[in-house]
């Protein structure tokens, strides 16, 4: 089989290879995946590129830990472990996997639902980080139906999911985006949308009861001065300042007064978050966005697709 490998940190391009290796066994509560499509995250890039945070989190000092990358999948079901008992082969799943950038991968039964037929391959595949990461940034800042939700980033890969889902959960959703955005964040059922290059939000004079902070350019500060006086702001990802004004804030129950702020951290992948997406999707309360399609050898391409900072929604690898 053909995966993707990367023994050395740099450019993707320049670091990632297209290699020939055995194709794995699973074991007895594995199940092994023919890997139909896979997606790009931005939590995929920094362990090639050995960034700080990466390698402070146990990526490698020197040299990548694992050859294998990848984490989204979608596909169908070639072998299960003998302790399976919720797969069988021809089955089509989706959900996540350690070296999901591979023709095929094993996966922990726990990690992957059933793919519905009215869902494609690409669009199951790009479901389980950016998904998860809305969904349970939402969660964390304990959305309720009615109230306020800002979503800031409202166009990536989390933001296009997390307007989806706030809509889903009965919020009233204002979406900030850029200007060539704003159709997109509409049609995705944004209630109100404002286009950052033409109005600040944070000295707007408006509310909200809960901010999802995804990819945005304010500090903490700024957004607890559009909170209600109980809201709470979650930071998902975003620029390394923001990241660092998260952590530094501590988990998202702490309080500064009656104000909760924080960062949520990496997103938990488990089998009942995606199979909760997996029935919003179904009944077309949810979809992907995708921006654009590569073959597994350009995985490295799309890598730096996504690091150039501008992709509407998903990046899809088609295997």
């Amino acid at each position: 089989m053909k995966a993707i490998f990367c023994d050395k940190y740099g450019a993707p391009t320049k670091v990632l290879q297209l290699k020939e290796m055995e194709k794995p066994i699973p074991g007895d509560k594995q199940v092994l995946v023919k890997v139909a499509t896979s997606s790009v995250n931005v939590a995929d890039v920094a362990p090639i590129r050995g960034a700080f945070i990466a390698r402070l989190f146990g990526t490698g000092l020197l040299r990548p830990k694992s050859e294998r990358h990848g984490t989204d999948l979608a596909g169908r079901v070639e072998a299960v472990g003998k302790d399976v008992t919720g797969f069988k082969p021809g089955d089509e799943v989706f959900g996540a996997a350690d070296g999901a950038f591979s023709e095929y991968v094993v996966a922990k039964e726990d990690l992957l639902v059933q793919k519905p037929a009215n869902i494609p391959f690409e669009e199951a595949g790009a479901v389980a980080i950016a998904a998860t990461s809305a969904l349970q940034g939402l969660r964390a800042g304990r959305i309720q139906p009615g109230q306020k939700v800002l979503v800031y980033g409202a166009s990536g890969a989390v933001g296009t999911f997390a307007v989806q889902l706030a809509k889903a959960l009965g919020a009233e959703v204002t979406a900030v985006c850029s200007s060539r955005n704003v159709e997109q964040a509409r049609a995705l059922g944004a209630d109100h949308v404002i286009d950052y290059t033409q109005e600040d939000v944070t000295r707007s004079g408006q509310k909200f009861d809960l901010i999802l902070a995804v990819n945005g350019a304010h500090s903490m500060a700024e957004y607890k001065r559009i909170l209600n006086p109980t809201g709470t702001c979650v930071v998902v990802g975003g620029k390394m300042s923001q990241i660092f004004q998260g952590l530094l804030a501590g988990p998202v129950g702490s309080k500064k007064g009656d104000q909760r702020v924080g960062f949520m951290g990496i997103a938990k992948l488990n089998q009942k978050d995606m199979a909760y997406l997996r029935d919003l999707m179904e009944s077309g309360k949810v979809k992907t966005v995708i921006d654009q399609r590569y073959p597994l050898a350009e995985t490295g391409k799309a890598m730096e697709y996504i690091e150039a900072g501008h992709a509407r929604g998903k990046v899809v690898i088609t295997v």
